[in-house]
């Protein structure tokens, strides 16, 4: 007898931020035992949104993976998944790698040792496949080897799937070594839409007569979207070059609006936070919950949720895969 397909298989999801990642990995059919996150707007967005979710931080929680333990999920988890912080890695930042206070890789593998998911999946920024950090990703590769694991990575552009910005992310995958050979790397889905056509219903949302002419004009997809730093972000879209990359698409990138233009705006429009997270591939309904620095920096530091979906499914099937095989043969 086959695996069930549909069989829902589970997670845990560290630094979980605003949902963007449990979003993908929920529409992968992954049902989430627990989602750790230190924030206190974004916890408030995730019950907000998802009020099923058991979500650990404030104000129930501490919400520190540092001070979290996964000993209770032994047994239970088919993936543990995350976003660790991206500054030790981030060529805006000092690139510290493992010298970051902030590195936060070891409390991931700590926990990946006291639960033993089937697989694991963390997300980071395209600096962490930079050669500077060769000998960092060797250290991770060992230590989950320990376990039992076979660690590989890769470099997806969220583009490929969907999203209109270009937004590279490094991704790594840690499977058994006979879940592997049923695994596929998710592949490009075809072009996503252009700014334009992803957000020419917002833009009109309040009622200007230019959006239509203005989303012809944004024909190409957005830089990838910046300003969720704590230390340097606010509601902007990041420092002079992204601002004038988004001027070439007609968008004012000095600051955020609290409301698409109206219909006497002229000039150039600027995004609301609502836009902002339709440009990270968020659904329109998801709500994010503080006033709009905390808002733009939960979208900001967000995990396109396509993108998580599409890893998702590959590391779906390929468990379902694997399963099924050893059931068939057991038969």
């Amino acid at each position: 007898m086959l695996f069930p397909a549909d069989r829902e298989l589970t997670s845990i999801e560290l630094c979980a931020g605003a949902g963007g990642q449990a979003i993908g990995l929920e529409r992968a059919g992954f049902r989430h035992l627990a989602l750790v996150e230190i924030d206190r707007h974004a916890c408030a967005t995730l019950r907000h949104n998802r009020p099923e979710w058991n979500v650990i931080g404030p104000p129930d929680h501490e919400g520190d993976i540092r001070n979290f333990s996964a000993t209770t999920y032994e047994g239970k988890v088919d993936l543990l998944s995350g976003g660790v912080p991206c500054p030790p890695f981030s060529v805006a930042g000092k690139q510290l790698g493992n010298l970051d206070e902030r590195d936060l890789f070891p409390e991931a593998l700590r926990l990946v040792r006291e639960c033993r998911p089937r697989a694991v999946m963390l997300e980071n920024v395209r600096g962490l496949l930079d050669p500077a950090f060769r000998e960092y990703r060797a250290q991770i590769d060992e230590e989950l080897r320990e376990y039992l694991y076979e660690p590989r990575w890769r470099l997806f552009n969220a583009s490929d799937f969907g999203v209109p910005q270009l937004r590279p992310r490094t991704i790594l995958i840690a499977l058994r070594e006979e879940d592997w050979e049923h695994f596929r790397w998710p592949e490009w889905n075809g072009p996503p839409p252009t700014v334009g056509e992803a957000l020419r219903d917002a833009m009109a949302a309040g009622g200007w007569p230019g959006a239509g002419v203005w989303a012809e004009q944004a024909n190409a997809i957005a830089p990838t979207l910046v300003g969720g730093s704590h230390k340097h972000g606010g509601p902007d879209l990041g420092p002079t070059r992204a601002r004038k990359a988004w001027a070439k698409l007609g968008v004012d990138g000095g600051t955020l609006a609290a409301e698409p233009p109206g219909p006497d705006f002229e000039g150039l429009p600027r995004l609301t936070v609502q836009m902002a997270a339709i440009i990270q591939g968020f659904p329109p309904d998801w709500e994010f919950i503080g006033k709009k620095t905390p808002a733009y920096r939960q979208v900001g530091n967000a995990f396109p949720p396509p993108v998580a979906r599409a890893v998702g499914c590959a590391i779906r099937e390929a468990l379902i895969r694997a399963e099924s095989r050893v059931l068939l043969e057991a038969d």
